[in-house]
């Protein structure tokens, strides 16, 4: 095998080569883990809830039983401390125990039930029921800046399994180690479940090649991606160009516009400038949902708004970014930005002394200007942010009503700005997935109502979300069973509601 196969982790602190050996998946190798995956969901897809809540969990416990081993590796491929580690960790375990108990309890198949009216006239009616079934083996890719929590078991990989998927998971070549450690995690918890071989595999890549080779084989029937806004629309073009295409559920990333009222930047500048400082810097702007953009109207508070904004700036030290790459990207980010006419420089950061180090930065502009240059609407992956200053409510209204598709936006006001600028919710309402008031949109709740998604181009479904309990119906379609045996009826749609869950039986919610 030539040496241009294989690839390394590489330190994100010193980029050093560290230990160990990758190599990118051949396509015979790619087809070998479909077709088993394919072999695996036949028996897979039949397992009962309680075996498939059990699956979860073991995951769960094999990932705890690697130890620091995992914090310790992931710290070295990601330059992420050790203490968001453990946090992303833990919220792992619980994404997949969530998963499990929503499994085992089992009403999220949407059970449906229409019974037969033989005698009605003119027509008869016939029995009819529905739910939900899991599509068929799915491709998950994992994203570099959670390499724990939308990586190898996040919750992409964790939602397909709990809808009885398999997964074939493309991991991401910066976090290598990391990824083959929790990989094996899987595969030993699906060995001591009980579980068919072939239900979870692992294929590390470092060129594109490969992932192509996942999403046009033709066995594959839907896609998980989470990461930049060129690789998910490559992937989403790829499965859309195949004979029978697939659905892909990737999130791109968002620049999750902020609109700052006036009355709440009176009230509580000194207070949302702090906010915005550590929003916009948190984990070295490395979130899909940092505040990327922002909007407020021009007052007497506006400019001791930017100076404690600035203050806030000044003093956060530079952070390492993930990769090398990322840090380019982002560099070459801000001297565009810089490029462009009548873009000030509100504030720069700390000046770090890693490979590298990422400097914040903070910029404002007119409306006017934001309007001419498209490019100051569009995400930099980093700890930047550009405030857009308008002069009217109505300029503020056609901003929004002008953004794009974002993961989030956020609205801080106060009772009068909200009464004032009613229609800014209404408008935002078509535009997100998750709308905060008074907040920040870093930060992502695991739990039933959450919704991580938007319309495009945050995502390439905007009926879908990738965190939260409602993530499994990704990787489901609707089924319905007219006139059969009862014997032959899956359990959840048997006359005797055995699985105790709920139904909608003849339009009635029942158990």
């Amino acid at each position: 095998m030539s040496t241009d196969t294989i690839f390394y982790g590489i330190n994100a602190l010193t980029n050093e080569k560290l230990e160990g050996e990758f190599i990118n998946a051949s396509k015979v190798q790619v087809d070998e883990a479909v077709q088993k995956a394919v072999i695996a969901f036949e028996s897979y897809r039949k397992k009962d809830n309680q075996s498939i809540a059990n699956f979860l969990d073991e995951i769960a416990e094999e990932i705890l039983n690697l130890g620091d081993a995992l914090l310790e590796r992931c710290h070295l491929e990601t330059a992420l401390p050790l203490g968001r580690l453990q946090g992303e960790r833990g919220r792992t375990m619980n994404q997949l125990k969530l998963f499990a108990t929503v499994v085992r309890e089992g009403s999220w198949v949407d059970a449906r039930i229409d019974t037969a009216i033989p005698d009605r006239a003119p027509i008869p009616k016939s029995d009819i029921r529905h739910m939900l079934l899991p599509l068929g083996p799915v491709a998950v890719f994992g994203a570099s800046n959670f390499p724990l929590a939308f990586s190898v078991a996040g919750g992409d990989t964790a939602s397909a399994l709990a809808s009885g998927c398999p997964v074939v998971f493309k991991g991401h070549p910066a976090h290598p180690g990391t990824s083959e450690m929790v990989g094996n995690a899987i595969i030993k918890a699906a060995k001591k479940s009980g579980m068919p071989e072939g239900v979870f595999a692992l294929l590390h890549g470092s060129s594109n090649e490969v992932g192509e080779a996942l999403v046009k084989h033709p066995n594959i029937k839907a896609v998980g991606f989470t990461g930049s806004y060129r690789g998910g629309k490559a992937l989403f073009d790829y499965a859309n160009s195949r004979p029978e295409p697939i659905p892909v559920f990737a999130e791109m990333g968002s620049t999750n516009p902020v609109f700052i009222l006036p009355q709440a930047l009176k009230e509580r500048g000194e207070e949302i400038a702090s906010g915005m400082a550590g929003s916009i810097t948190l984990g070295v702007g490395q979130f899909c949902t940092n505040p990327g953009l922002s909007f407020l109207q021009k007052s007497e508070s506006i400019d001791t708004f930017y100076t404690n904004l600035a203050n806030g700036i000044k003093g956060t030290p530079s952070g390492t970014m993930l990769t090398s790459n990322i840090l380019k990207a982002f560099n070459n980010g801000v001297a565009n930005t810089l490029a462009i006419n009548n873009v000030e420089e509100l504030a720069s950061g700390l000046s770090g002394e890693s490979a590298n180090s990422a400097v914040p930065k903070v910029f404002k502009t007119s409306i006017e200007n934001f309007t001419k240059n498209q490019s100051l609407s569009e995400e930099n992956f980093g700890p930047s942010s550009v405030f857009v200053e308008a002069s009217s409510k109505n300029e503020i209204l056609e901003a929004a009503r002008n953004l794009e598709g974002h993961l989030t936006a956020t609205i801080h006001g106060t009772d009068e700005d909200f009464k004032e600028y009613k229609e800014l919710f209404d408008i935002l309402e078509l535009k997100v997935g998750r709308i905060v008031i008074n907040g920040y949109p870093t930060g992502v709740e695991v739990c039933h109502s959450m919704v991580h998604g938007g319309p495009y181009p945050a995502t390439t479904a905007p009926n879908s979300t990738s965190v939260g309990t409602n993530a499994i119906k990704r990787f489901v379609r609707p089924v319905c069973f007219q006139d059969y045996p009862d014997a032959f009826l899956p359990d959840a749609l048997k006359a005797e509601n055995k699985l105790n869950i709920w139904r909608l039986v003849n339009g009635n919610l029942e158990k």
